[in-house]
This record gives structure tokens, sequence and C-alpha cells, in this order.
């Protein structure tokens, strides 16, 4: 299955691309809600906390690295997948809030470390969308389950009532065989055992994908953020749904 979801033309421009992703929060750092506004790191490299959302309606989190954040797309608040999703929640008068908590550059690690931060502001529905950068590091494992697993209890621990989705990732073939399957089962796992929504695969239909990517070869344009959101939609409508209904 992963020959078919990475091209060997996608493995290739992984390789030559690690830094793209793992150095890009040195050109896109922040944290944009849904007013566009935006929050940098002061000079101790802690975010300081500013208000996320002032509205009352109920706030859904996506949590994640550049893929969230709309890295190299012209209008990231409106052209990244979390801003699509904004569009179609209100295109079918359903009120939430969409907090776009995407960070380029962000591992697990990171995410681990700024989830408290993130959950100071209350959490209705929360995407979690983190371990691109870890596959693309070769990061163990055992080590993005265990971060992943800290930020899932993170949230349920501050808001029991939230449900989580979890964005799933496919590390690239050059890692091997052993390294790709372990990485890939991480996702379903923690779904399971956390008895929580899951995206099979954020860049379904996305990967690879020339014609869908921007040229360094890994992040969606325009295009390939609409599929992505289309991805995403089909888990959250209703989650979203069922969650404005009660």
């Amino acid at each position: 299955m992963i020959n078919r979801i990475f091209s060997v033309q996608f493995a290739k421009i992984f390789i030559g691309c690690c830094l793209v992703m793992a150095c890009s929060n040195e050109q896109q750092k922040g944290i944009a809600n849904s007013d566009n506004t935006q929050v940098d790191e002061n000079k101790d490299n802690e975010l300081e906390l500013e208000p996320i959302d002032n509205s009352d309606k109920p706030r859904i989190v996506f949590f994640g690295n550049s893929l969230s954040a709309g890295y190299g797309l012209e209008d990231p608040e409106n052209q990244s997948f979390p801003g699509i999703i904004r569009k179609k929640l209100k295109s079918a008068h359903l009120e939430f809030a969409v907090i776009n908590a995407g960070l380029s550059g962000e591992t697990t690690a990171g995410g681990k470390n700024r989830i408290d931060w993130i959950l100071k502001q209350p959490v209705s529905i929360f995407i979690l969308e983190l371990g691109g950068n870890d596959g693309l590091r070769g990061i163990p494992t055992e080590e993005t389950r265990k971060n992943l697993q800290a930020i899932i209890d993170a949230v349920k621990a501050n808001y029991p009532e939230a449900k989580i989705v979890l964005a799933g990732m496919e590390a690239p073939p050059n890692m091997g065989d052993d390294y790709t399957s372990a990485f890939r089962e991480i996702y379903p796992a923690l779904a399971e055992k956390n008895k929580i929504a899951l995206i099979p695969f954020l860049l379904q239909n996305v990967g690879g994908e020339v014609d869908l990517n921007q040229s360094d070869g890994i992040h969606p344009n325009v295009e390939g953020a609409k599929i992505v959101a289309e991805n995403v939609w089909s888990i959250l409508k209703p989650i979203v749904t069922t969650k404005a209904e009660g």
C-alpha cells in the first residue's frame, strides 16, 4: 500500500526536502486564530499568552505543523485546510470558531511542550495533526507514539467532553520498510486505544501528486489543500453535526 501512496518520485522529493519542513518554522512562526491575529515567539522562545478567540462559539482547534498552518500558500488563513473547513462550517450554518494552531516545523515533541498553552482556551473538538516531521527525521516511532499520547492525555484531562480527531500520516519509504510500517501503525493504534476518530491518511490523493503540491513537493498547493480539507471533512462533519445538535 505504501508504494501506491508514495511514488518513487515523492520519495526522492522527501529525501531532498527534509529540511524544508524541519526548518520552516524560521520562515513562518506563530499561531493564527479565526481573526487572523498572530502570536510570535518571544526572546526566550516561549509563546506569550494572548486571547485566541473571544467568541462564545464552541472551538475547533487544529493542532499541527506546516500542513495545518498552510505553509507556502498566498492566503493561509483561507487557503489552508483549516481555513477551508471554516468555510464549510459557515456554509452548513454550523456555529464553531476555528482555531488554526498549526506551527511550521513542529514535531510531536514540540507539540507536547506547546499543548498546555493551547489548552488555556476551551476546546470542543481537537484535531491532532502531528508526526510528519518526526517521520522525515526518522525519530524513533515509540517516541512519536508517546508524544502523541501525551497530547491526547492533556486534552482529555482538561476537557473530558472534547472530541478528538487524529490525522494519520505516513513516513517516507526511504526510511525502510520496518520504520514505515511501525510509523503507519502509530495512528490507528492510538485511535483504537483512546476511542477517538481517525483520518486514515491526511494527504490521501495528494501526497506524491506533482500537480497538487508546491515546488518543494511536500506542501499542498491551493488545489491540494482542497482535497486535504475533504479528507478531514469526511471524518469531521458527523462530529460537528452531532455537537451542534447536542
